[in-house]
């Protein structure tokens, strides 16, 4: 009989019982839960009295409650349920005020949270990879242990796999015109050769694609230019010296190139060669002979990037009917003074290219070109010295040698495309990826490592920022593959700093900072996406 009415008190309290409302419990439903309480133990007196005059003795009263053992089994059950109850109103009130305290800062909270974790887990990892590098011969098993622990051990693997095959990916549409442009520049050179043999103009030779189109990525704000250089050698009778215009400086440099007259005596024995500028009279080279490359497009014995420019620019007209392109393609030439730009249309396909010239230094991947960004150049003498060729050439060194050619490509299209407009620029994102490319072995660059390769990324950009220091990734850089050449003063340089502005600017080394930190946000939202 006592049975019933406790089972009927405990589910109706359990029932009744307030659940917790975000804001924590108001004066009445305080009052309600008191009231219930009074009721409960008023009923669980009366139960008790109620046993103790049904069992008399001590025999009586055990065998009462062996008894009634299923009436203490649910009992217990039931307050179990509300003990769990008053525990889940706790914390939920806990909650709640947290949330309502920190409502003007979670996003800062939560992105500062991010970062920290997230970098300590990079910083174990890098640690990691120091130790096996410094193992010496331990490096190559401890690589093929980290490779099995990244295909099998990582949370984010999937969701890598599944973010690396998602993205837009360009490269056919890349491919097909860099094979247009390379046949065309290919057909335009070997006229070339032939319209200035008989001439001392410089002697353009084959060209090489640079810029992020032959490397094989598309950054977001891509002109969709596709550019090539077209290296000059000097004609016969001619040499070209190449001159600093800023003396200490190391990046950002131009120079002037200096034409000067050789001795061409012994070569005009042998069969019919050019006579000798230095050795022969005016009025005699005047009548036999075509006018010196000084005479045509220098300035004060510099070689004039405007005069080179519009002379270029009439060869590549007088050529374009020679070569077999013509017949498809419908051009149109685009004025510019350092540079000769060409539009290519056929049908709705249509192409953009232009031709940079330049001057190579030495025998090395090093050019100075007729095209800069520096809007402070105003000499029409001076050349820009570039390192596109040798970023070129890594770029396809890498592709041979990575277990997944395009993977260090997809990572570039990821910063500069879909996490675009984080204020730092796709010339940045390209050094670091290239710094990351000779830190981690390549064997680690694969599918299923798409997203600790992104991390890595993050983690070296991270720690470039802390230090306001970013190599420069050519001059001074002793990992580079053997296969690019640079001249000897360059190897033994200090790389400047790219981050120097950042060092100089508290303000702007902070708002870099706070761009990193939304940066890491986004991709931490991006990879838990998919």
């Amino acid at each position: 009989m006592a049975l019933l009415p406790m089972i009927f008190v405990l589910v109706q309290s359990l029932i009744q019982y307030p659940q917790p409302a975000g804001d924590g419990l108001d004066e009445a439903t305080h009052r309600r839960m008191e009231e219930r309480q009074e009721l409960l133990d008023h009923v669980m007196a009366r139960l008790l009295q109620e046993l103790e005059e049904q069992d008399k003795g001590g025999g009586a009263v055990l065998s009462g409650a062996l008894q009634q053992w299923p009436f203490w089994v649910v009992a217990g059950v039931l307050l179990l349920v509300a003990l769990w109850f008053t525990c889940r109103r706790r914390s939920g009130e806990a909650s709640n005020n947290d949330v309502r305290e920190g409502e003007d800062s979670v996003d800062g909270r939560e992105e500062c949270m991010e970062v920290k974790v997230q970098e300590s887990s990079d910083a174990s990892e890098q640690r990691s990879r120091e130790k096996e590098d410094h193992d010496g011969g331990k490096r190559e098993s401890g690589s093929d242990g980290m490779e099995d622990r990244e295909k099998t051990g990582y949370a984010g693997n999937e969701q890598g796999i599944l973010l690396v095959d998602r993205i837009e990916w360009p490269v056919e549409d890349l491919e097909r015109g860099c094979s247009v442009i390379a046949e065309l520049m290919e057909s335009l050179t070997r006229v070339f050769v032939d319209s200035v043999s008989n001439s001392f103009y410089p002697v353009p030779q084959e060209a090489i694609g640079v810029g992020s189109a032959f490397e094989g990525w598309s950054p977001r704000d891509w002109d969709g230019v596709y550019r090539v250089l077209v290296p000059l050698n000097p004609p016969p009778g001619h040499a070209f010296h190449l001159e600093p215009n800023s003396a200490g400086q190391v990046a950002d440099r131009t120079f002037n190139v200096r034409v000067e007259l050789v001795c061409t005596c012994e070569k005009e024995q042998v069969e019919e060669k050019p006579l000798c500028f230095l050795h022969h009279s005016r009025e005699e080279l005047r009548r036999k002979q075509k006018r010196s490359l000084l005479e045509t497009l220098c300035t004060s014995s510099y070689l004039d990037v405007e005069k080179t420019s519009r002379w270029f620019c009439h060869l590549v007209r007088s050529s374009w009917l020679q070569v077999p392109q013509w017949h498809s393609w419908y051009v149109v030439f685009q004025p510019c003074s350092r540079s000769c730009r060409l539009e290519l249309s056929k049908g709705r396909e249509s192409l953009t290219v232009e031709m940079l010239f330049g001057v190579r230094r030495g025998d090395s991947d090093i050019f100075v070109v007729s095209q800069t960004t520096k809007a402070t150049i105003t000499a029409s003498t001076a050349w820009a010295e570039t390192y596109a060729v040798a970023e070129a050439k890594f770029f396809r060194h890498i592709a041979r040698q990575l277990p997944c050619e395009s993977l260090h490509l997809k990572c570039l299209q990821l910063f500069t495309c879909i996490l675009r407009g984080t204020g730092f620029s796709s010339s940045t994102w390209k050094t670091v990826v290239m710094h990351v490319l000779t830190t981690v072995p390549l064997s680690r660059w694969h599918r299923r490592a798409f997203a600790r390769r992104l991390w890595d990324i993050m983690a070296y950009l991270d720690r470039c920022l802390q230090l306001t220091h970013l190599r420069h990734f050519v001059l001074g850089n002793e990992r580079l593959p053997a296969e690019i050449s640079l001249p000897p003063a360059m190897r033994g340089v200090v790389p400047p700093n790219l981050f120097e502005h950042l060092a100089r600017d508290p303000a702007a080394h902070r708002e870099a900072r706070q761009a990193y930190g939304r940066l890491r946000f986004r991709l931490g939202v991006l990879l838990s996406s998919h």
